[in-house]
């Protein structure tokens, strides 16, 4: 219940910060062209409010309304929230909103989705300052990336490695990766040391929201994280740090492995035999210090060996590390909520597609 309460809490402190920053973008344009301000609050306040003040000689009073769903600010001849028409019937006012030219109208409109995006690019900036920035090169990863069926439908392959779309290069394996792919005509990947060019369809997109399984992930080492005590894999020795190198002869990473013990696994049920011949598997493992040895194990009733991976992926692929100083973090925060908010702006087509829409 305390856990409840506490995130109650954070998430009204929140929107409190979102509210007040975005009403603020509002009142300063407001007082910029000398426009009277009227109210500004916090949470809405039908009928009583919790808290308010006007200052000595200001025109504006301050207050906490009671009901936590937004805020606002009354502005002196617009009409807002308070649905106020009775001030419109008068001649406008030099200090009103109605009177002042069209351009600045629009900047008092927009200003508090302009703070809101100002405050966007100053927490980007502060989370690279902060942390910094990762990722894990295309490139650098060797084995590839494991593909859905979609992806696979169009031509590529498990093992690919991406490397341009349309010729421009690709880096990282985010959602711009994903829009550069979709938007291009022809990727070119690394398969077994040669390039190959892939078609892309128009309608991959559409495709792809259809899906439930994602694009692409990393392929990576099947690396043994733990082992169960009395497991096949104990039984023969498997140990923590071990590296699963193939099954049954054929070479494997982590997903091969899992779908190769799965394929064994409906084998027994459509022979409808679960015999020893068909639990014991031959695996190639490489251990600590570089030592490879193959063992033949027999797996349990449900084809497992007992073991768990190592999952966290920058322990076993080349990871990049970007860190910024205090000055260098805005310009990069600016750039990332730039991109950020292109690439959601670009999404939008998408939206309106019979896949993408919500009906």
């Amino acid at each position: 219940m305390e856990t409840i309460l506490i995130r109650a809490l954070q998430l009204i402190m929140s929107l409190s910060l979102l509210v007040i920053i975005h009403e603020s973008g509002h009142f300063l344009f407001a007082r910029l062209f000398k426009i009277r301000v009227e109210k500004f609050y916090l949470f809405f306040d039908p009928w009583f409010t919790l808290f308010k003040f006007k200052p000595k000689n200001s025109d504006t009073q301050y207050g906490i309304g009671w009901l936590p769903l937004g805020g606002y600010v009354k502005i002196s001849g617009m009409i807002d929230e308070s649905m106020d028409t009775e001030q419109m019937k008068q001649p406008a006012q030099p200090w009103e909103f109605r009177s002042k030219s069209t351009w600045q109208r629009l900047l008092v409109m927009i200003g508090g989705v302009l703070f809101n995006f100002i405050l966007a690019l100053f927490i980007y900036s502060m989370i690279l300052y902060a942390w910094g920035d990762s990722y894990i090169p295309l490139q650098k990863a060797e084995m590839g990336m494991q593909f859905n069926e979609t992806a696979k439908n169009i031509g590529f392959r498990d093992g690919d490695i991406l490397l341009t779309a349309d010729g421009k290069d690709l880096f990282r394996y985010d959602a711009d990766m994903l829009r550069q792919i979709v938007d291009a005509r022809i990727v070119t990947v690394l398969r077994e040391d040669r390039q190959e060019q892939i078609y892309i369809p128009d309608n991959l997109m559409q495709s792809l929201i259809t899906d439930s399984v994602r694009f692409a992930s990393y392929r990576f080492p099947f690396v043994v994280d733990s082992v169960i005590p009395d497991s096949p894999a104990a039984i023969v020795g498997i140990q923590q740090g071990d590296t699963i190198k193939s099954l049954n002869g054929k070479p494997v990473a982590y997903y091969d492995f899992m779908n190769d013990m799965d394929a064994l696994r409906e084998q027994a049920v459509l022979s409808g035999e679960n015999t020893v011949d068909l639990l014991r598997v031959e695996i190639v493992r490489s251990r600590t210090g570089g030592v490879i040895d193959t063992l033949i194990l027999t797996t349990d009733s449900l084809f497992k060996i007992g073991v768990y991976n190592v999952a966290d992926l920058t322990k076993l692929l080349p990871v990049v590390q970007v860190k910024y100083g205090f000055f260098k973090s805005f310009p990069a925060g600016m750039l990332l909520g730039v991109n950020t908010l292109k690439g959601y702006v670009g999404d939008m087509k998408h939206v309106f597609s019979k896949e993408g829409s919500f009906i």
